[in-house]
């Protein structure tokens, strides 16, 4: 692989001068891309990475600047890129760390002082660890009154459970009595969200799917809240949790096999503060295509906004996948809706005009805030930049890092030697 000969050359990062402020982190493991985390308090801006030896590690610096001091955990990731790391700070500044799950007993660190990666501790329980050993996709959030909020999945692909809980000073506690979405052992939702729109509601769309194969997702599907334990239907109808695939509100009936994906569904808002949900499905006659659905009144009108021609993206199977498409939120613009999407590693923007979503254009997207500075990262054409963005505070921070690219979550008999992990901040 061309990658072996000359790596450490090759990604020893000779930077330009750049308009980001740029620093190495740490030298990380690039084997398989799995997702790294940021957050920032006040005062500390915290890095969670697997490192060059695949420990769990947290790096911590003062926000303006200065050494970074190191915390390394008792967790180290295999070849699973499911088992991303999860970072918050919670009302108090304590930050919590959750890494290393997929349909695993909880791997889960609190700090025991503010602004202290050093005093990380595991916590074996949040609260019932008869139902805490099969977990995925941890995920932090706050309710509005800022209390910290652990969403995580209790099951496996194709028979799963989503799980709320809060934090209330040092202690979990359940936030719902039983899960948001409940696959009934027969399949599991893909959640993504909830985000705040503009109206101050949670929205969350999500995809069902019948097992492991990832052929096999269908039905896009709506819930909002006011506060994560009431939820409801777009058009206000009180929704009894948990939500199952008959009782929950289906936007778009995709069926098994119609080319939609878990984890691809984005929710935007247009100008009018209405939830625009961007996914993909094959069209009529095969092809992939990018849809966007908006509840309009009484019903969600669902348009395609690509027009792509001799174009199918063609998965199934387990493990991790290297994604072909890749959806930004869309959101409005002068008179237009705009969609970001990557098809290809080409990155682009459909047009649509606000009042109807009809076809406007399909234009090459405009530089990202970091395009300049991470052409300065060179790599080598085995390999793929991963990237991980953090607004905090009116910093701009971007981690980028390379690795091998997915490999069906198996592992490789020749791994790359660790490469490093840059900072970007403007």
């Amino acid at each position: 692989m061309r990658w072996i000969a000359g790596l450490i050359t090759v990604l020893s990062l000779a930077v330009v001068p750049l308009a980001a402020r740029t620093e190495v982190v740490d030298q990380v493991w690039a084997g398989h891309p799995v997702a790294f985390a940021l957050a920032a308090s006040d005062k500390h801006l915290f890095v969670g990475y697997y490192g060059a030896d695949r420990r769990l590690t947290v790096a911590e610096r003062d926000i303006s600047g200065g050494a970074w001091r190191y915390t390394r955990l008792d967790t180290s990731v295999g070849w699973d890129s499911h088992n991303y790391i999860a970072m918050a700070i919670d009302s108090v500044e304590r930050l919590h760390v959750a890494a290393n799950m997929h349909v695993s007993p909880l791997t889960y660190y609190t700090a025991a002082k503010p602004d202290d990666a050093e005093s990380l501790r595991r916590v074996p329980v949040l609260i019932d660890p008869t139902r805490e050993l099969r977990m995925t996709y941890p995920v932090f959030l706050k309710d509005r009154a800022g209390r910290l909020i652990f969403r995580y999945r209790d099951g496996g692909s194709g028979n799963g459970n989503d799980i709320y809980t809060v934090c209330d000073g040092r202690t979990w506690a359940p936030l719902l009595n039983v899960p948001l979405t409940d696959g009934e052992g027969k399949r599991n939702a893909y959640p993504v969200g909830p985000v705040v729109g503009p109206d101050g509601q949670f929205h969350l769309t999500w995809v069902w799917r019948e097992t492991p194969d990832a052929a096999t997702n269908h039905d896009l599907s709506y819930a909002r809240s006011a506060d994560l334990s009431h939820w409801q239907k777009a058009d206000g109808t009180p929704l009894v949790l948990p939500m199952t695939y008959e009782s929950a509100e289906i936007v778009d009936p995709v069926p098994v096999g119609g080319g939609m994906i878990n984890n691809n569904t984005l929710i935007g808002f247009d100008a009018d503060a209405r939830p625009l949900i961007a996914y993909h499905k094959y069209d009529a006659a095969g092809h992939t295509q990018i849809y966007v659905a908006r509840f309009e009144e009484d019903h969600w009108r669902v348009v395609q906004a690509s027009d792509w021609t001799g174009y199918r993206w063609e998965f199934g199977g387990n493990g991790s996948l290297i994604f072909e498409v890749t959806l930004k939120a869309a959101y409005a613009r002068g008179d237009e809706v705009i969609v970001p999407v990557t098809r290809q590693g080409v990155a682009t923007e459909l047009h649509l005009r606000a009042t109807d979503l009809s076809r406007v254009a399909e234009t090459p997207a405009p530089p990202s805030r970091f395009a300049a500075d991470i052409k300065g990262v060179a790599i080598p054409a085995d390999m793929q930049l991963n990237q991980v963005e953090l607004d905090a505070g009116g910093h701009h921070y971007l981690l980028a890092w390379a690795t091998l690219p997915q490999n069906r979550d198996r592992p490789r008999d020749v791994v790359p030697p660790p490469v490093p992990l840059m900072l970007f901040e403007k």
